[in-house]
C-alpha cells in the first residue's frame, strides 16, 4: 500500500531505525548521518547529488558522491547530433563522508576537488550554479556554467524506502522541471543550455545505506506541455517499494502520485523502443532511442555499470484528477543500472 509520509519528523529513531517509510511531495524528514548504526556503516552508506542537464541536442551529466569506499565527481558530456559521448572521473578512496555532502538538497553545497579539477553545486536561494572546470577533460577540457532554478512550489517526489536489513534504507528526492540556463566550453565547441533550445534539468538527490548488491530501473523527462512545466520521474527496482513507488507526473507544479510501472527492453538491441506500463493504466509510455551510452567502473570488489538511452517518450498518462495528456516525442531518457559497493 502506498504510504504518504505528511508530519515532519528526524528520518531515524535514537537506534538508528527508520521512523516513518512511504513517500511525500517535500523533504519532511531529517536526515543526519551520525544516527546511522550498525558495523561497517561508514562504508555502507552512499550519498550522492546529481544532476542530468539537457536539450534535445545534448545533455550534460554532473555528480558529486562519496559511497564509503570513494568519494568521485563524474561529469559526463553527450552530443546527441553527433553521436559522441564524453566521460570524465575523479576519485578520492576511503571518503567515508568526508565531501561533507549537505543532509539536505534544499541548502548547503557540494564541492569536489582533486588537483586542477573542480566541480561544485552552490545553493544561492532558489538558484543553483553548477559549476565544472576539469583542464584535462577528452585531452580538451571542459568548463562552464549552468544555473539552474527550482520553484520551492513545485512539487517532488520524495521516498523513504527500506531494505531486507532493517538498518538499509533509501532517502531520496527527484526533482523535474528544473529550467537550465547556461554555458559550457569543451575545448573549441560551446554547448548552450536555453529556453529557446527546450533545455531543463532533473535532480536525483540521494542518501541511505545500501546492501551490498543493488539494481535500478530509472525514467525522466521535462518539458512544457500546453505551456505549462510537465515532466514525470518513473523509478523502480530496489527496496520494499511496497510502501511507496517512486512514480509520479508532474503538471504546473503540482504532483500526480502514480503506482506500480515497469520497463519493458531489449538487452540485445538497446537501440529497440523501450515500453513502460502500469498496473493501474495511468501511464502506457514507449520511448524511441536516439542515443544509448553504456558505462563501467570495475574496481574488483566494487563494480557499478548500466545502460541508458536517450529520445523520445510518445504515450498517455492519467492525472489525479482523471484528465488524461497525451505526449508525442517528449524528449527524455531512461536506464538499468547495477551496483556491487
Amino acid at each position: 500500500m502506498q504510504n504518504e509520509m505528511t508530519k515532519p519528523s528526524p528520518l531515524l529513531d535514537k537506534n538508528g531505525y527508520l521512523i516513518q517509510k512511504g513517500w511525500a511531495k517535500q523533504l519532511i524528514l531529517n536526515y543526519d548521518r551520525k544516527a546511522i548504526k550498525g558495523w561497517g556503516s561508514s562504508l555502507r552508506i552512499k550519498e550522492w547529488d546529481c544532476y542530468e542537464i539537457y536539450s534535445p541536442e545534448f545533455g550534460l551529466s554532473l555528480i558529486i558522491a562519496d559511497v564509503g569506499y570513494f568519494g568521485m565527481a563524474t561529469v559526463t558530456l553527450l552530443d546527441f547530433k553527433e553521436k559522441q559521448v564524453y566521460p570524465g572521473l575523479g576519485l578520492k578512496l576511503f571518503t567515508k563522508g568526508k565531501l561533507n555532502l549537505p543532509p539536505t538538497a534544499n541548502e548547503g553545497d557540494c564541492f569536489f576537488e582533486k588537483g586542477n579539477d573542480k566541480l561544485s553545486f552552490v545553493r544561492n536561494g532558489d538558484r543553483l550554479l553548477l559549476s565544472v572546470d576539469l583542464p584535462h577533460f577528452n585531452k580538451r577540457g571542459i568548463k562552464g556554467e549552468i544555473t539552474l532554478y527550482k520553484d520551492p512550489k513545485h512539487d517532488t517526489i520524495v521516498n523513504v524506502i527500506p531494505f531486507k536489513n532493517k538498518r538499509h534504507f533509501v532517502y531520496v528526492q527527484k526533482a523535474n522541471c528544473l529550467p537550465a540556463k547556461g554555458t559550457v566550453q569543451f575545448g573549441d565547441a560551446k554547448y548552450e543550455f536555453s529556453e529557446t533550445n527546450n533545455s531543463f534539468a532533473c535532480l536525483d538527490w540521494s542518501r541511505g545505506v545500501f546492501p551490498y548488491r543493488t539494481t535500478w530501473y530509472w525514467g525522466s523527462a521535462s518539458s512544457l506541455y500546453n505551456g505549462k512545466p510537465f515532466g514525470f520521474n518513473i523509478d523502480y527496482g530496489f527496496g520494499d517499494e511496497s510502501v511507496s513507488s517512486k512514480n509520479m507526473i508532474f503538471y504546473n507544479g503540482v504532483g500526480h502520485k502514480l503506482d506500480q510501472i515497469t520497463f519493458h527492453f531489449n538487452r540485445q538491441d538497446w537501440m529497440k523502443p523501450w515500453t513502460f506500463t502500469s498496473n493501474d493504466g495511468r501511464f502506457e509510455m514507449t520511448l524511441e532511442p536516439i542515443f544509448h551510452n553504456k558505462t563501467s567502473l570495475n574496481l574488483l570488489i566494487l563494480k557499478t555499470g548500466g545502460h541508458k538511452v536517450w529520445g523520445y517518450y510518445t504515450g498517455d498518462c492519467v492525472l489525479d484528477t482523471g484528465e488524461k495528456l497525451h505526449l508525442d516525442k517528449l524528449f527524455g531518457f531512461a536506464e538499468t543500472f547495477s551496483h556491487r559497493w
